[in-house]
């Protein structure tokens, strides 16, 4: 019954897809965090998507971009064992996935100063300004924003 799992095609196959997972993900990962807008993890922030286009294309691109988030997760978890870059392709898998509590976990796993550290490392590669954390930033370093200050507190949000 599982005789198909053991054929050589089936290895060959799972062996071409990792390898072509893990150079996907050394393109496509980097690609994406620089991209990010420096106030992406900042809660005061509102993040709306294709505001103003028809509902029913809303509905479609959130929903691909959920299935497109979802393989992302699953790919980052497979590289925590295999190679590639796997905190980072889950962390970008997240940003994608729409759920209660997203922008917590988010917000969680940014704040890892080895992730945070080597985000902003590669966003200065590319002359991008560092990410902002802000207002639940639990790194040992603050992130700056302006002359070394974080901003105010905005009273309209109650943060």
């Amino acid at each position: 019954m599982w005789s198909w799992l053991y054929s050589g095609s089936v290895v060959w196959w799972l062996s071409f897809g990792s390898i072509a997972a893990f150079a996907g993900s050394l393109i496509a990962i980097p690609w994406i965090l620089v991209r990010l807008p420096p106030h992406y993890f900042d809660e005061r922030q509102p993040r709306i998507w294709l505001k103003g286009r028809h509902p029913a294309l809303r509905c479609l691109a959130i929903g691909l971009i959920n299935v497109l988030g979802v393989l992302f997760i699953l790919a980052g978890i497979a590289m925590l064992v295999l190679p590639g870059q796997g905190m980072l392709t889950m962390l970008v898998g997240l940003s994608l996935v729409e759920f209660p509590g997203k922008r917590a976990l988010e917000r969680k796993i940014i704040s890892i100063p080895l992730v945070y550290q080597t985000i902003n490392g590669l966003r200065a590669r590319f002359d991008q300004p560092s990410l902002v954390i802000y207002p639940h930033c639990d790194l040992a370093e603050a992130p700056t924003v302006t002359g070394g200050t974080l901003p105010p507190k905005d009273k309209h949000l109650g943060v």
